[in-house]
């Protein structure tokens, strides 16, 4: 799995939103406060109000709100809004990987270590992460 410096920001930019849930957050703020270009992010809000995640309020007193509660959404809903796939395997879909020969289990392995990150990214929240001492949650494999 690779974290593009578009998905790094694309979370990083929810869990401000999610800190002033249910306010509005300005995107001057957000991109700010999380020393994020202003120009990019405003790429990355776009792709996360289509995704369903935001939603937005134009005008001197607009901003960003989450249209769900911080619990509700996960680092995998922000990831796969901004990358498309969690996991992929020379650029297509983790699923679609096939071999033959030799080679013919490798599948099966790329397929476990998406399963296995899928399950971390599902499981921790925006709330999980903003929670003060609390880490996000892991499941115990």
């Amino acid at each position: 799995m690779y974290v593009s410096a578009r998905t790094d920001y694309a979370v990083r930019a929810m869990l401000a939103v999610a800190a002033h849930h249910p306010e509005l957050a300005k995107a001057a703020d957000l991109a700010a406060s999380q020393d994020i270009p202003y120009a990019f992010l405003q790429g990355i809000l776009l792709d996360l109000r289509r995704a369903g995640l935001l939603h937005s309020l134009r005008g001197a007193d607009g901003g960003y709100a989450l249209t769900r509660a911080p619990q509700d959404i996960t680092v995998g809903d922000v990831l796969r809004a901004t990358n498309g796939a969690i996991t992929t395997v020379r650029g297509l879909p983790t699923a679609g990987a096939s071999y033959h020969g030799v080679a013919a289990g490798l599948s099966e392995v790329w397929l476990s270590v998406h399963r296995a990150i899928e399950g971390i990214v599902d499981s921790a929240s925006l709330a999980d992460l903003l929670a003060p001492g609390r880490p996000a949650a892991v499941p115990n494999s």
